[in-house]
C-alpha cells in the first residue's frame, strides 16, 4: 500500500469538485441526460480534467447521484462555472419544480491518498 499526505489549499494546485444530488429515482434519467449536456460543455473548458457521474445502486439512498470532476486549479473551476451558458443551463435545473433537486457541492483538496502496492514484473 502507497500513502500519501497532501497539503490542502495550495493555489494554482489540482482541485476535485464533488457534488451530491438528492432526487427522486423517478426523474433520474432525464436529469443524467441533462448533466450529460453540461458535463460536455465544461469538458471544453480550460482547465478541465476528467468528471464522472455515480448512481446508487438502491433507489432507497438518500443522494441518488455523486458527481466528482477534477480541474487543474480552483481558478480554472471558477472560469469553467462563470460561463453564462453553463450558469444558464444549471438555473434551469434548479427552478424546474416538475423535478425537484438538491444538491451539496464543493472544492476539495486530497489530503491522505491510499492505493495498492503494485508489485514489478
Amino acid at each position: 500500500m502507497t500513502t500519501h499526505n497532501w497539503p490542502a489549499n495550495v493555489p494554482g494546485t489540482a482541485v476535485t469538485f464533488i457534488n451530491i444530488f438528492e432526487i427522486s429515482a423517478d426523474h433520474l434519467d432525464a436529469f443524467i441526460t441533462e448533466w450529460e449536456q453540461r458535463a460536455a460543455l465544461m469538458s471544453t473548458k480550460p482547465g478541465f480534467i476528467d468528471s464522472r457521474l455515480h448512481r446508487a445502486h438502491r433507489s432507497t439512498t438518500r443522494f441518488q447521484l455523486v458527481n466528482v470532476s477534477h480541474w487543474t486549479s480552483r481558478e480554472a473551476w471558477e472560469a469553467g462555472t462563470a460561463d453564462p451558458e453553463f450558469r444558464k443551463r444549471t438555473r434551469a435545473v434548479q427552478q424546474d419544480s416538475r423535478v425537484p433537486v438538491t444538491s451539496s457541492r464543493g472544492l476539495y483538496d486530497v489530503v491522505v491518498e491510499f492505493s495498492a502496492e503494485r508489485s514489478e514484473p
